[in-house]
């Protein structure tokens, strides 16, 4: 099984094996899912806007532990969109090289113009993931039924929802439904109050450190 920052990645990533979130939303999000797969695993929580270590034992999940020993080990309790600027550095090609050594995805490497080098991730078979299929039948039965969802499912949608990407995962759906159940579900009642009141705090930060990445880079290039 795929790990939620997988899980994002596949969804950002196009058929042709482009990012098509575009950076660093997307860095930020992998670093986002972290988090959220700590806390539903009941290993860290935000407490007064702070994240805690709750349990430092070891999920399985080899980026979420390294993620989790890193932020045992730091004697600072940190903000969520803190760690989520920490932990993105280097995450993506992470992600990205666990996906191609588990046969997910394969790395395919050219020039642009003969001169620039690029590296694409499209599917190891076929034109999409196996595991990407999977992903995106869950979100679009959530979708498609009313009612709570998953509390996985659900945490997924938000992640998707934070980046910016729901239009990009659904393009073929109605754009106001969509984004009309897209609310509902990150809303419901999906999960323990704790977990989804500390998911909902990092969804928040994680949208908050896109937002203003992105502005400071428009002002950075008005200026330029």
């Amino acid at each position: 099984m795929t790990s939620l920052a997988e899980d994002l990645l596949l969804l950002a990533y196009n058929a042709e094996g482009a990012n098509s979130v575009g950076q660093p939303g997307l860095d930020y999000g992998l670093a986002g899912a972290l988090l959220v797969a700590l806390t539903l695993e009941g290993r860290v929580d935000v407490v007064d806007k702070r994240v805690v270590v709750l349990d430092s034992r070891p999920t399985g999940e080899v980026l979420a532990d390294a993620a989790l020993a890193v932020i045992a080990a730091d004697p600072k309790a940190r903000k969520p969109e803190d760690w989520i600027s920490r932990l993105s550095k280097g995450l993506r090609e992470r992600v990205l090289a666990g996906l191609v050594e588990a046969g997910v995805l394969r790395a395919e490497s050219d020039r642009v113009l003969w001169v620039f080098p690029r590296t694409r991730y499209p599917a190891a078979v076929g034109t999409e993931a196996p595991a990407e299929t999977q992903v995106r039948f869950e979100l679009g039965a959530a979708l498609d039924t009313a009612g709570p969802v998953a509390q996985r499912t659900a945490a997924l949608m938000a992640l998707v929802e934070a980046v910016g990407a729901v239009r990009r995962v659904f393009p073929d759906r109605p754009a106001k439904q969509t984004k009309a159940r897209v609310a509902e579900i990150t809303a419901g009642n999906w999960g323990a109050a704790a977990a989804k009141k500390a998911i909902e705090q990092v969804q928040a930060a994680l949208a908050a450190t896109i937002a203003i990445t992105a502005a400071t880079s428009a002002a950075t290039s008005a200026g330029s």
